[in-house]
């Protein structure tokens, strides 16, 4: 009995370790992923469970102490198997805790313990090159990272926000630039209307109508088309139906064109176009400009293109220097350019830019379009083109406006002789005869769809009617008119008797 008792012992202890490994086994089988759930939880948990480890195997160590006097062979075995039991009993607390987690402030920073996030960094003691006491070795390798405190205010450094401030700069430099160009130029408009208007009302009945005002009788004011451009409508005079001034300046308020204006510089100019009547003008085209607004208008202007030549030695044979002269007949030249008019050419030249006169004049020269079957409507105007001065002294263009009521009142008492008349007539029949030849096909496309569209009118009606007799007549005409259209042209010729 007394041999019996130790061997039943020493074969429990012997049994005990396969029965734990096989139970181990069996929750392996049950769950799948349990490889995988030791593995994340012994890394989780490696920190927080390694003194609970080092207290449990305090008291398994007593245990196997106890036992070393009477049961030496089996240490080793009882060893591993309590430590498989804490492995387990660890992975199901851990799941336990998964469950239910409470964050607190600290695992706001617990990605800094993970090891995995950093890389050069110890991970055991011996690679630490020093080492505290009473400090865990979790500690030493955590990297050490300083979180500066950056102030959560107004950066003060303004030399960050230079682009801004350029931007903002220019655009109230824009619009500063805007207030006192648009102002200026309302001043050169009403200082110009206030230096000429007694010379106005002293030729027109009616100044300053726009035609939309409900008030009758003069306004004395110019209508503002836009920031740069002022107008001014007079009538009420003899020998024209009105008179359109039109005042194109500077565009002062745009900052762009002002910059643009100091590589290529511009004027201001006055604008009198004057709509003269039919009887009040002969047949004839004549221009007088500046060499440069010469060839311009020429190339631009239908009436000058088409009736106008070059005068060549202008300004030795009429005493105009500077000028060029556009004329269709050459005593037009000589009777118009009399002495007060070539003395206010040589005295204001820097101011005149053109004078046009034309019975033709039907704007700037338009594209031939093959759909156009009439010549454009024309007019007779006389048309002036002044430079406002460049100090803005606008009592210097008062002589100016003098001129042109004087030019008013000598187209008016001009005219022709036979000759030039003839010449004058022999040119409108050749432009018009050009035109007509240009236009031939496209007026012939024009009635033959005319006729068509007749025909079909004439076959609608008689349809429409409930007379076939009448029907069957139109049918068996519109049938011999088919045969005769088809049919061999045939050429007669007549033969004289010998």
């Amino acid at each position: 009995m007394r041999l019996l008792l130790p061997l039943g012992v020493l074969a429990m202890i012997c049994l005990m370790p396969q029965h734990l490994t096989a139970q181990g086994m069996d929750n392996l089988e049950d769950n799948d992923f349990a490889e995988f759930e030791d593995f994340d939880d012994d890394e989780f948990a490696m920190g927080e469970t390694h003194q609970a480890g080092q207290q449990a195997s305090g008291p398994a160590q007593g245990a196997a102490d106890s036992r070393q006097g009477n049961e030496p062979p089996v240490k080793g075995q009882f060893k591993s198997a309590a430590q498989d039991n804490e492995d387990f009993m660890e992975i199901d607390d851990d799941q336990v805790d998964d469950d239910g987690i409470v964050e607190d402030e600290d695992s706001e920073f617990e990605h800094f313990q993970d090891e995995e996030e950093f890389e050069g960094f110890a991970n055991t003691i011996g690679d630490q090159d020093e080492v505290r006491q009473g400090e865990p070795v979790g500690k030493h390798a955590e990297p050490k990272l300083t979180i500066p405190k950056v102030p959560i205010h107004f950066r003060t450094h303004w030399d960050s926000y230079w682009m801004e401030m350029l931007m903002l700069a220019g655009l109230m430099a824009y619009f500063a630039n805007y207030l006192v160009g648009n102002k200026k130029n309302s001043a050169i408009a009403n200082q110009w209307l206030s230096i000429h208007r007694s010379l106005l009302e002293d030729n027109f009945a009616l100044v300053g109508d726009d035609g939309k005002k409900e008030t009758e009788g003069s306004t004395f004011s110019f209508n503002k088309e836009s920031e740069s451009v002022y107008t001014l409508w007079c009538s009420g005079r003899t020998c024209c139906e009105g008179m359109l001034v039109e005042l194109k300046m500077i565009k002062r308020q745009d900052l762009v064109s002002l910059i643009a204006g100091i590589m290529k510089p511009v004027q201001d100019q006055l604008h009198i176009k004057v709509e003269l009547s039919t009887d009040s003008m002969d047949n004839f085209v004549f221009c007088v400009a500046s060499r440069k607004q010469a060839t311009k208008m020429f190339k631009e202007l239908n009436d000058l293109n088409k009736f106008c030549c070059l005068v060549s030695k202008a300004e030795e044979k009429y005493s105009i220097p500077g000028f060029a002269l556009l004329s269709e007949i050459a005593e037009v030249s000589a009777s118009i350019l009399d002495g007060r008019v070539v003395a206010a050419l040589n005295k204001y030249s820097h101011l005149i830019d053109y004078i046009h006169m034309s019975d033709q004049y039907s704007g700037p020269i338009q594209q031939e379009d093959p759909n156009q079957l009439k010549r454009p409507d024309v007019k007779r105007i006389l048309h002036c083109g002044f430079n406002v001065p460049v100090k803005g002294d606008l009592e210097e263009m008062k002589p100016l406006l003098i001129l042109v009521f004087y030019l008013m009142d000598r187209v008016r008492r001009y005219k022709l002789s036979k000759e030039a008349k003839a010449k004058s007539d022999k040119n409108r029949a050749a432009v018009e005869e050009e035109f007509m030849k240009s236009t031939h096909q496209a007026r012939a496309e024009a009635a033959a769809l005319r006729r068509e569209e007749k025909r079909k009118a004439e076959k609608e009606k008689i349809l429409a009617e409930e007379d076939p007799e009448k029907q069957r007549r139109w049918e068996k005409k519109e049938q011999k008119r088919q045969l005769k259209k088809q049919a061999p042209k045939m050429k007669q010729l007549s033969i004289k008797a010998l």
